[in-house]
């Protein structure tokens, strides 16, 4: 079996190894002295180890930001969070839709490697009806288990759709200490649910109120909680994910706009709102200081119930939601880290959501994690560029629509679709130098390119068994029922 096949002894025993290398850098070691090690030779300008906190929203665009180009929609809290970090403009998600994204930045692999490669109802061979969302395997090495091993309190709070319990999926299995939100994705679309989940009990809401509310009100219990604690908080909104229903269509509601306009909007303002009361909260704390926030999305914007065009969510991006063209997979990645990171700097590095487990493993003074697919960013958030390690290239592979990879390979990239029908498909070539839209198909003009992606395309996966994507691999027999859940979330 495949190292990266889901369930494998071998991704155990590099879980237990891994674990054992950062399980003494716990926070007494830490403070200790052991910190200006962990920042490569520079000296720290916090005694405690930093916090972080990645903050994740749910089908934001590229261009729904102010300091992506926006001009319609109102984001001052992330605007100026760029302006006082660093904003990056060729930063990838890991892919076109949540479930595989979210996989790929726990697990610091792309999705020609990571356990999770597609929503679960392009599983076939997965029981979705008996347990849920499909589940991370037991042994999954991720980002969350890396700052528990080395003392970090660790959370995730909102969406999560990674398993639910008593499946080795379940959160509290994968790294994190606590959970508060939503456990299966499909479960999330709706705002005004009767109940969440915190840890493995339910939590009745009250009716009519509104979830990302509730979410975001935990987060900052959560963190204040802390205290001077180092945590990790992997903070997952719903918005602006469909429906289109918020509370208030504020400050949107006397413009003339069509009402779901009014209201992805308002749900993106409501968000970014939230986001400084969060800063705010770091402030009072006195820990802002010494806490890296990542804010990011887990896909290119949606067309659900409205046109995104109108407000011209994915920019000068050609694609949504579901393509593997830059408008499907190109998202916002904003950075701010006081204490270590310039104020107003934008860097063009080429990085992906599989990137953030190596840099916190960097962060931490560990090695890189078991069969990553990153590398850490850490030196261009320090302003070290020459230490910068780059990609050779991105990959992407989608289960929808008849299948689809995608590789980034400097300025060039390659599309092809229609792959589950044709493993062969001819590939769309494109110039992002020259053609940010990706309009002019330039294949015919780059044999040797093409060849080069198309040999990465056989090349930088395996097979999985839940997730078939060649025609070679489609699936026999039933769906898998090794575990049992509880129907419903």
């Amino acid at each position: 079996m495949n190292e990266h096949e889901c369930g494998s002894s071998s991704v155990e025993t590099s879980r237990r190894k891994f674990l054992q290398s950062i399980g003494a850098l716990t926070f007494a070691g830490a403070t200790a002295g052991l910190l200006p090690a962990l920042t490569r030779g520079q000296a720290p300008k916090s005694k405690q180890p930093p916090n972080v906190i990645i903050i994740l929203s749910d089908d934001l665009g590229w261009g729904d930001l102010g300091c992506y180009g926006q001009t319609k929609i109102k984001t001052p809290v992330l605007d100026r969070m760029a302006a006082e970090g660093m904003r990056f403009t060729d930063a990838y998600a890991g892919s076109a839709v949540c479930a595989p994204s979210r996989s790929c930045l726990l697990t610091g692999q792309h999705t020609g490697h990571t356990p999770i490669r597609a929503n679960p109802e392009s599983a076939p061979a997965w029981d979705r009806k008996s347990f849920g969302d499909v589940a991370l395997p037991e042994g999954t090495l991720t980002i969350a288990a890396s700052g528990k091993a080395a003392g970090y309190a660790t959370a995730c709070i909102g969406k999560w759709g990674m398993g639910r319990p008593p499946t080795s999926g379940n959160p509290l299995k994968q790294g994190f200490d606590y959970h508060f939100g939503y456990l299966d994705h499909l479960a999330a679309h709706n705002y005004y649910p009767e109940f969440l989940w915190r840890n493995n009990e339910k939590v009745p809401l009250a009716k009519g109120q509104y979830s990302h509310d509730v979410i975001w009100d935990d987060a900052m219990r959560w963190v204040r909680d802390q205290g001077q604690k180092p945590f990790f908080l992997y903070l997952t909104p719903t918005i602006p994910h469909s429906k289109l229903n918020p509370p208030s269509v504020e400050p949107y509601a006397d413009t003339d706009w069509k009402q779901p306009d009014k209201s992805y909007a308002a749900m993106v303002t409501r968000m970014d709102k939230d986001i400084g009361r969060l800063l705010d909260l770091l402030r009072e704390m006195k820990i802002d200081q010494n806490t890296l926030v990542l804010f990011t999305s887990d896909n290119g914007t949606h067309s659900a119930g409205r046109s995104p065009k109108f407000l011209q969510s994915s920019g000068p991006l050609h694609g949504e939601k579901r393509d593997l063209y830059e408008g499907g997979v190109r998202v916002p990645l904003i950075v701010r880290w006081p204490d270590r990171l310039k104020p107003g700097t934008t860097s063009d590095l080429v990085t992906a959501n599989w990137d953030f487990f190596a840099t916190f493993n960097d962060l931490l003074g560990a090695a890189p994690p078991a069969n990553t697919d990153g590398v850490s960013i850490l030196p261009t958030l320090e302003g070290r560029p020459q230490d910068q390690k780059q990609h050779e290239y991105l990959y992407w592979e989608f289960y929808e629509q008849g299948g689809k990879q995608a590789v980034r390979l400097g300025k060039y990239k390659g599309v092809r679709l229609n792959v589950s029908r044709n493993a062969d498909a001819p590939i769309e070539l494109y110039d992002l130098s020259q053609d940010l839209g990706e309009t002019r198909n330039i294949a015919a003009d780059h044999a040797d390119i093409v060849a080069r992606i198309n040999q990465i395309m056989k090349t930088a996966r395996v097979p999985a068994r839940l997730f078939p994507l060649l025609p070679a691999e489609q699936p026999t027999g039933k769906p898998a029922t090794t575990e049992s859940a509880p129907a419903g979330d």
